[in-house]
């Protein structure tokens, strides 16, 4: 193929792309103190957002890893915070096991419900998926008031997630959402500051789903 440019890409085939992609991530992240898994996650968030400092800034609970290949492989199911997220997301992968996917933040009860209480969908949603799961996966991109609130209902008792993915984007409350998260004897990714957001969260979510397909 010619691109009538002066610059050739090195190849046009999508798995070389990866691959090349990935060897270029692992030369230029060097050393490290993530294990093995935990780097199998950390290479997927920095190839989709081609940030080494996001990918250091990466923090696991010791069980995270574990935690989500157990939930995807017993089929439990997956909470999202935002329709980016599910669209991103393989979800054959997480389906195959008898999983799902599942966004709440424009349900008609929940816009409702929001107005009723002048707070945030994301807030409303959270709180309709625990009532609707018994463990499973939630993965925050975007709302640092969903996670908030998620950690608060942990606290309480009243939700009990396998694996929280944490990594909301932005200025306001997201990097202490984040450090919260941090302080949970739940299992946890996150990671420190203010980046993140949705594509990084697909990324991590991808790379567990990816571990969990492996015999």
């Amino acid at each position: 193929m010619d691109f009538k440019t002066e610059f050739k890409p090195l190849t046009v085939q999508p798995q070389e792309i990866e691959g090349i992609s990935f060897n270029m991530i692992d030369s230029e992240f060097g050393e490290h103190s993530f294990t093995d898994e935990q780097y199998k996650v950390v290479q997927r968030v920095v190839h989709a957002s081609a940030d080494f400092d996001l990918g250091n800034s990466m923090q696991f609970h010791e069980r995270a890893i574990q935690a989500g290949i157990d939930a995807i492989r017993n089929g439990e199911q997956v909470y999202v915070d935002v329709q980016m997220i599910l669209a991103g997301v393989s979800k054959g992968r997480i389906e195959k096991h008898g999983g799902g996917v599942h966004v709440f933040i424009s349900d008609p009860d929940v816009m409702k419900e929001a107005k009723r209480l002048n707070t945030t969908r994301a807030i409303i949603s959270v709180r309709k998926a625990i009532k609707q799961f018994d463990g499973g996966i939630f993965a925050i991109g975007n709302a640092p008031t969903a996670l908030l609130e998620l950690i608060r209902l942990i606290k309480e008792g009243e939700a009990k997630p396998s694996l929280v993915i944490g990594l909301p984007v932005g200025f306001v409350s997201a990097p202490e959402s984040k450090e919260e998260l941090a302080k949970l004897d739940v299992p946890f990714i996150t990671n420190v500051g203010r980046k993140g957001g949705s594509t990084v969260t697909v990324a991590a979510l991808n790379a567990i789903s990816l571990l969990a397909d492996k015999e």
